[in-house]
């Protein structure tokens, strides 16, 4: 059996499905509860609580570990969720990282996954690490204006970094999950290209097949709005990184080819299949 936490998210939700069609034994880890393909047990934990996930690491061969904010909650302790697997049995771990954690290692929040990092290398489990870049998926912030203004506001609209769809992050990871050859590997996943925040709502506008305005924020602007579901701090960081990509940041990595075969998707293929999404 797998276990996959953040399973409702934009990469757990298709890397369940992806497992369930290979068959696979599936529990879905999500704090509420929420829809799964059939045949995928579902589980309502908070990993802020590991002992929530008891339950579900019990006869589990493998775990994938998407951490998101629960790595920030006060008290929290993700090391407890990775020596809890180790308790229970579980043989592999597929880490959701960052690529922060390579390309700016001295934030706060990128020292603790790194910690993290760190953890699951010396616990004598079978693992594998993923550092995605940005998510194509963050365009979805702009979804309801889109809908209801046909606008997309964000910062530094010219500066762009080659977005990964997460499809792509999930694919990996399920071969993560299931490949004996990716134990011990760190991948860092990006799309196949740089595109700025402009050329995305230009992507977006031809799947819909109407005009979308591009609104370029002001730093002071972003920060406010990104502060309504960050910390003022965390969203500063993120700013830092949008307004000025370093080289590493701008790098097409060749890690989805090396593990899927093929390219990664490009932001135009994402931006057809969530249409819906800005109509």
């Amino acid at each position: 059996m797998i276990v996959v936490t953040g399973a409702t998210g934009n990469v757990g939700r298709p890397l369940t499905r992806a497992l369930a069609r290979a068959g696979q034994q599936v529990t879905a880890v999500s704090r509420h509860a929420a829809a799964v393909p059939d045949g995928v047990r579902h589980l309502a934990a908070d990993l802020a609580g590991p002992a929530g996930l008891e339950p579900a690491l019990t006869g589990a061969e493998a775990l994938f570990l998407l951490l998101s904010g629960d790595l920030h909650a006060p008290g929290a302790r993700p090391d407890d969720i990775i020596g809890q697997a180790v308790a229970s049995g579980v043989r592999r771990v597929v880490l959701l990282s960052t690529q922060g954690v390579a390309t700016r290692p001295f934030g706060a929040t990128r020292i603790a996954m790194r910690a993290v990092e760190d953890v699951l290398r010396e616990s004598g489990l079978e693992w594998a690490v993923l550092r995605p870049g940005g998510f194509a998926s963050n365009a979805l912030w702009w979804a309801e204006s889109i809908r209801t203004r046909r606008v997309a506001a964000a910062p530094f609209g010219d500066v762009g970094v080659p977005v990964v769809d997460p499809a792509d992050i999930a694919e990996v990871a399920a071969a993560c999950l299931l490949e004996d050859r990716h134990t011990g590997g760190v991948y860092e996943l990006t799309g196949p290209e740089v595109i700025t925040p402009r050329q995305q709502a230009e992507a977006i506008a031809v799947a819909l097949g109407w005009p979308v305005r591009f609104h370029d924020l002001t730093h002071d602007e972003a920060k406010a709005a990104m502060a309504r579901s960050m910390p003022a701090e965390l969203a500063e960081d993120t700013l830092t990184i949008l307004g000025s990509p370093n080289p590493a940041e701008l790098r097409v990595s060749p890690d989805v080819r090396r593990v899927l075969g093929r390219a990664p998707r490009p932001f135009t293929d994402w931006a057809a299949r969530h249409v819906a999404a800005f109509r």
